[in-house]
């Protein structure tokens, strides 16, 4: 994928796979990669490059985004985010082109003078603003913290692309063709919803928000800055970050525990056996020791229930476990069930700890509260299997 690809009328894809970064944001892993998309719309009077890539990548965009132009100037950058990964190159394309106007909105201005010193020749768009350039009307929107407060979004208003920005954006890299109807649907979901979980969930009421602000747009295709390119059903899309934003959670359930010596461990299996029984088939049993949180996130918010078990550490709460609950409680998932179960030796807190967690995530608590002291006996057992079925038939 060296080459610019003609996405759409007068439209051209000139992104980049990155194979090499272990961790978006130096925290969630990239297993599978990440893509940097990166556009070109060529009017004919005018052509505009819609965000750039991180900086690494500077030899590959600037030979496809030239390619793209076919010998000539670009006149402006839409600058819909300012995160590096997005807005990395922004100097080098000022260099290469001095005479470029760079199109975004109030709260971009400050922050494209901080990042690159640039304080001439920006045009400040507000809702509804919009750029002829040629054949082709670019549309402005700003969706303020989705995921900055300078973040926008740019709708095509001949070709009815939307260049969504994060939005509806997902981790891994292209993998041959960089659209939705040149991949299995199962390819790129649980990684558009694992990047949601992470990048986007905090915000699901801005979501919300900014779904109702675009839905009067006739969107026929949906380009976003990272991940799949949306082009054969943009409804299903849509709905799926309906969906989220609304925490409507599948019939299903997480089990997340942390333990040090397996005592723990087997209080969560207990749990699972439960489910299990109350005929839930949908059950993802974790470590948080040894499963990254983003995964954890993401089925918490694929699924309806969730349980949390910890042992206790020092007085306190495991710490992968209080990494969990510190990341929910960010997140604020909603329309959820749980239940909590801790362990104990020589002094308690888990559980006290983990009902803390559920009374401030103001979800609905599934019991009993089981607390094991040392080993759990086929009586901590049996209630921990309780606690299951009840999850299970509250799914019901």
């Amino acid at each position: 994928m060296y080459k610019a690809i003609l996405a759409d009328k007068d439209t051209w894809w000139v992104g980049v796979n990155d194979y090499e970064t272990d961790l978006f944001e130096s925290l969630w892993p990239l297993p599978q990669g990440v893509a940097y998309n990166a556009y070109l719309v060529l009017g004919s009077t005018a052509a505009a490059a819609i965000d750039t890539v991180k900086g690494p990548y500077l030899d590959e965009y600037i030979n496809k985004l030239t390619e793209a132009l076919g010998g000539r100037t670009l006149n402006y950058l839409v600058v819909n985010h300012m995160e590096p990964d997005h807005a990395g190159l922004i100097s080098q394309l000022r260099a290469k082109w001095p005479g470029l106007k760079f199109i975004g909105n109030a709260k971009t201005v400050p922050m494209l003078k901080g990042y690159h010193g640039i304080e001439e020749n920006i045009i400040a768009m507000k809702d509804g603003d919009t750029l002829d350039l040629g054949g082709h009307v670019l549309r402005f929107a700003t969706v303020p913290m989705l995921h900055w407060p300078e973040s926008m979004v740019t709708f095509d208003t001949t070709t009815g692309v939307l260049f969504s920005n994060d939005s509806f954006g997902g981790f891994g890299a292209h993998e041959g063709g960089i659209f939705d109807d040149q991949k299995n649907p199962a390819r790129w979901e649980d990684e558009m919803l694992r990047y949601y979980a992470c990048i986007v969930a905090k915000y699901s009421n801005i979501v919300q928000a900014a779904l109702k602000k675009l839905g009067g747009l006739p969107i026929t295709k949906i380009f976003p800055s990272h991940g799949t390119l949306f082009r054969e059903d943009v409804k299903k899309v849509i709905s799926l970050y309906d969906k989220w934003s609304k925490f409507e959670g599948e019939k299903g359930a997480v089990v997340v525990y942390g333990s040090m010596y397996g005592n723990t461990r087997r209080m969560a299996e207990a749990v699972c056996t439960g489910l299990a029984e109350a005929g839930v088939k949908d059950i993802r049993l974790y470590d948080a020791s040894r499963t990254d949180p983003s995964y954890i996130l993401r089925d918490i918010w694929k699924f309806r229930a969730f349980a949390l078990l910890s042992c206790t550490y020092n007085t306190q709460l495991y710490p992968s476990m209080e990494a969990i609950c510190s990341k929910l409680l960010n997140r604020m998932p909603k329309n959820k069930l749980v239940g909590v179960a801790g362990s104990y030796s020589w002094s308690k807190g888990a559980l006290t700890a983990l009902q803390d967690y559920a009374a401030k995530s103001k979800l609905e608590v599934v019991g009993p509260a089981v607390e094991v002291y040392a080993s759990p006996t086929d009586e901590d057992l049996k209630q921990c299997c309780e606690l299951g079925v009840n999850l299970g038939e509250a799914l019901a």
